[in-house]
């Protein structure tokens, strides 16, 4: 971690209580209205929380953008990308009101970031809020990850987010470690791939030991991190949660699966 990531970047954010980190492996958009083992663990994780947060700052795999951009929409629409899915899910409406002040704060720290009012909230974001915060009482906003940066910087540039968890912010990264979707979708049932089942307990492994150079690092793991990471977009947010930790704390899996090619592997800091 980057030692020189001092001070104070959000001098307009009041000092609030520390909040905790959320990865969470979305998986299918089905969870936003299924009540299973996967689902349950969100409605704990939101519950597990010492306070209410100021607000919620979504880093999804579904907003891959050429740029980095924050939404500072006061109330953000609830985005259905996807198709081909019951109308049950179509109905769904995530009405959080969004957090502009905190956005702009994020803006005025860090000169790459820029402005979007346009996008709202994705599957990735109101798909897992729906069960981990059902009132929807709680500001929410979403931050882009630039799809043309080497994946150190989104390591390096999370850390300048840290900071935003001591003014009361829960982050949550929100994508898939193991996200084949191809192979996925072409198998005739749920049991894991073996390569995807090795690669999944890799990453764990490397994560307990704090080994976060290694998870950059992930394509030299061989065949099996190829396949379980064809594209980065749903391997990065867990960069970003684990660059949110301060040393010493504490991770702990608060769900562990792996669905055909698809991980729905899941955890806190904090």
């Amino acid at each position: 971690m980057n030692d020189k990531i001092v001070g104070n970047l959000y001098p307009s954010l009041l000092p609030s209580s520390k909040m905790p980190v959320f990865f969470i492996g979305h998986g299918s958009p089905l969870n936003a209205i299924e009540d299973n083992a996967f689902t349950q663990s969100l409605v704990e994780m939101g519950r597990s929380l010492p306070e209410k947060p100021q607000a919620i700052l979504v880093i999804s795999s579904h907003w891959f953008t050429r740029g980095t951009y924050v939404n500072t929409s006061p109330f953000p629409k609830t985005i259905y990308d996807f198709s081909g899915f019951p109308e049950a899910l179509y109905d769904i409406e995530y009405p959080a009101q969004g957090a502009p002040d905190i956005a702009e704060a994020i803006i005025d720290a860090l000169p790459e970031v820029r402005a979007d009012q346009k996008w709202g909230l994705d599957h990735g974001a109101w798909s897992v809020l729906v069960h981990m915060f059902p009132e929807a009482d709680i500001p929410v906003f979403q931050m882009s990850i630039d799809n043309s940066k080497p994946i150190y910087y989104h390591f390096q540039f999370a850390e300048q987010l840290r900071e935003l968890r001591d003014k009361g912010v829960l982050i949550i990264g929100s994508g898939n470690i193991v996200h084949n979707l191809r192979l996925s979708m072409s198998k005739q049932d749920e049991a894991p791939f073996d390569w995807a089942v090795e690669f999944d307990g890799w990453v764990k492994g490397k994560i307990l030991t704090g080994d976060y150079n290694s998870l950059i690092d992930y394509e030299e793991q061989g065949p099996s991190a190829l396949l379980a990471v064809p594209t980065t977009e749903h391997y990065l947010p867990l960069l970003y949660a684990l660059a949110l930790s301060d040393d010493e704390e504490e991770i702990r899996f608060t769900y562990e699966e792996v669905v055909s090619a698809i991980s729905m592997r899941s955890f806190r800091i904090g």
